[in-house]
């Protein structure tokens, strides 16, 4: 594996990670989600973050494994 696969793949999975840590606090620390959004200002910044992060993550999580398949076929 080549050394900058590796860093898609850190980065993808602890960027994907954050975002999921984020909605699941939001879920049950931060008091859940109705119909108008959360119920607390931290749950608001945790949503934020879910939203950037979640789909972030696994962009660069796709990217790292479709560049990890070609290095592996071609080599």
């Amino acid at each position: 594996m080549q050394r900058d696969t590796r860093k898609l793949l850190t980065a993808g999975t602890i960027i994907f990670l954050t975002g999921a840590i984020a909605a699941a606090l939001m879920l049950t620390v931060f008091g859940g989600v109705t119909s108008s959004g959360p119920h607390s200002t931290g749950g608001w910044l945790a949503l934020m973050l879910a939203m950037g992060c979640v789909p972030t993550g696994l962009l660069t999580l796709l990217l790292a494994l479709t560049k990890l398949v070609g290095e592996r076929r071609r080599g």
